[in-house]
């Protein structure tokens, strides 16, 4: 499937020359169900897509999946939120929480601050429960591939406690062996999860693995439309955040990358975004834009979720070898 920028816009085109009314103010869910809805007309797209039981929540789905045919064929599929097994009825699911004694994911937690957890997986020792994860997360991912060739990556999967055990916020995938210093695969947060802080939440994890290992990253391209939006918001907030804080008077970008972990390419992408780029007599300047910066410094102080923050200290994590 295309971008969902492009769908979009031709939906728009194609309802508008159907005289249709087209809302102007929509969510992200809304446009996901309508790019669907066309892209399944057009396209005549297979494989299972309505919705699944989760935990407490019913959750409409955005995209196809290849999960077993017997499965693609239902209106709805039933998951267990903790081990991730997928079944055919309400009933089948209640005798299986009656037995399953999963309330957090395999392998091991890496990082905790308060209900917040992240866990480490290995796509080898736990083959089953990634797979699955992969196949739950195609159902809202435009541009995922990997489904069930896990072996060879680790999956970082946040999740939150109470009292009933630790519900699935989201995960990234990161290959064990990348030659590119790609530090996320693939990334996702669970629809009921998303617009408060989370997926930011992820990416920031993903640096601070990446300045553990004393490496700079970036994330495996193409990334969804959604995660685009994310990762830009995220490096802008990073550039933003250094140069508010530096004293120095020549900025680097050599210096800003080793910091802050992130890619000169994507740095130098973020600061031509924000016009803070300049060449002049036969190099580069970086600008430090000051009217950014308090413009910056205004939303982090009406920002909600500004408690949503990864903790280094709360990480307990040295880089795998030899997985």
């Amino acid at each position: 499937m295309g971008s969902v920028l492009y769908e979009v816009s031709r939906l728009m085109m194609y309802n508008k020359n159907n005289n249709d009314n087209i809302t102007r103010t929509v969510s992200i869910k809304a446009v996901a169900k309508e790019v669907y809805k066309y892209c399944q007309e057009e396209h005549n797209i297979n494989g299972f897509k309505n919705c699944i039981a989760f935990g407490r929540y019913e959750l409409d789905t955005w995209y196809h999946s290849p999960y077993p045919e017997e499965y693609a064929r239902l209106g709805r599929l039933y998951m267990c939120e903790f081990c991730l097994k997928y079944m055919k009825s309400q009933t089948i699911l209640r005798r299986h929480m009656a037995k399953c004694v999963w309330k957090h994911p395999p392998g091991d937690e890496i990082y905790r601050k308060g209900p917040i957890s992240v866990f480490e997986v290995d796509g080898k020792k736990n083959k089953i429960y990634c797979q699955n994860l992969c196949l739950l997360a195609k159902l809202f991912l435009d541009h995922k591939t990997l489904y069930y060739d896990v072996e060879p990556f680790l999956f970082y999967v946040m999740t939150e406690a109470d009292n009933t055990g630790c519900h699935l916020i989201g995960y990234f995938s990161k290959e064990k062996n990348s030659f590119l210093n790609y530090n996320v695969s693939c990334i996702l947060t669970m629809p009921q999860y998303m617009r408060q802080g989370y997926g930011k939440m992820l990416i920031d994890f993903s640096y601070l693995l990446s300045k553990v290992e004393e490496k700079v990253g970036s994330p495996e391209r193409p990334l969804s439309d959604l995660g685009l939006i994310s990762y830009r918001s995220y490096w802008k907030e990073v550039l933003l955040r250094y140069l508010h804080n530096f004293q120095g008077k020549e900025i680097s970008i050599k210096e800003i990358s080793q910091e802050t972990a992130v890619n000169p390419v994507d740095i130098v992408s973020t600061l031509q975004a924000l016009q803070m780029l300049k060449y002049w007599k036969g190099k580069h300047l970086v600008l430090k834009r000051q009217d950014l910066i308090d413009e910056w410094i205004a939303k982090e102080a009406k920002r909600c979720n500004s408690n949503k923050i990864m903790d280094p200290s709360c990480l307990k994590w040295t880089p795998p070898k030899g997985t």
